[in-house]
């Protein structure tokens, strides 16, 4: 579990790395006033709110464990270079805006929990798993109460298409074609493509409106990669099944 922990954590860091090369040329025909826009979304995508919760109905607990592992690289990436994206802010300020943001303690502390040898009473256990269950809904209820407020009419932007081709096809593609050519645990490929194959953040969104950017066009790109999505992921699902069966 350690070894495959350390090697999601890699693959992570190298979709991190990727979204970095590619937001260099895929956008360079965006507007500028949309770009920084679809920049962010491609560094951050909705893997938390609605990866957790698909790893786990797949491959149960030790897919919600490699999730959130995976999810470590995203959080240094989207509050440190892709914040900048919006604004500008010290290295000592990222620094403490990424050490101290919850998922990241969180992630961090179920982590060690695996790894030592307390065991927690039963009362809090349940406690925990019970919460954790919430997660699974709660997200696909957030993430509805948001698009519900995009009408369809304005989502016909060519823009937000071209960004969740590349989203939801072209980036889950390059990551499955290296995993499946290094040979990787067909577990940690299905995680990890998936994982990428993730919609925006709705973190976009809310970034936009802070920062004065186009959150009209943020709403638009979520709202057409999460819908597309709902196509998309059970196809590449399948495929994972059918080319990299986990058994």
């Amino acid at each position: 579990m350690l070894r495959y922990s350390a090697v999601i954590l890699l693959c992570a860091a190298g979709l991190q790395l990727l979204a970095f090369i590619l937001n260099k040329f895929i956008y360079i025909k965006v507007p500028s006033e949309k770009r920084v826009i679809v920049q962010y979304a491609t560094i951050a995508n909705n893997a938390a709110f609605m990866g957790l919760p698909i790893l786990g109905a797949i491959f149960g607990d030790i897919g919600i464990l490699y999730g959130s592992i995976f999810l470590i690289p995203m959080r240094i990436m989207m509050w440190t270079a892709g914040l900048s994206l919006f604004t500008s802010l010290d290295g000592k300020k990222q620094m403490k805006n990424l050490v101290t943001h919850p998922c990241m303690v969180a992630v961090f502390v179920g982590f060690a929990y695996v790894f030592i040898p307390l065991t927690l009473p039963q009362f809090l256990n349940d406690a925990i798993r019970w919460v954790g269950e919430i997660t699974r809904v709660m997200p696909m209820i957030i993430v509805g109460s948001i698009l519900s407020e995009v009408k369809i009419r304005e989502v016909l932007d060519k823009y937000s298409f071209y960004f969740s081709f590349f989203r939801l096809i072209v980036i889950p593609a390059i990551v499955f074609v290296v995993l499946w050519i290094l040979d990787i645990d067909p577990v940690v490929i299905g995680v990890s493509v998936l994982m990428a194959a993730m919609p925006s953040a709705i973190v976009t969104a809310i970034l936009a409106e802070k920062y004065g950017q186009d959150s009209i066009f943020a709403s638009k790109v979520i709202f057409a990669s999460t819908i597309l999505s709902v196509i998309t992921l059970p196809v590449i699902a399948m495929l994972l099944n059918w080319i990299v069966p986990a058994g």
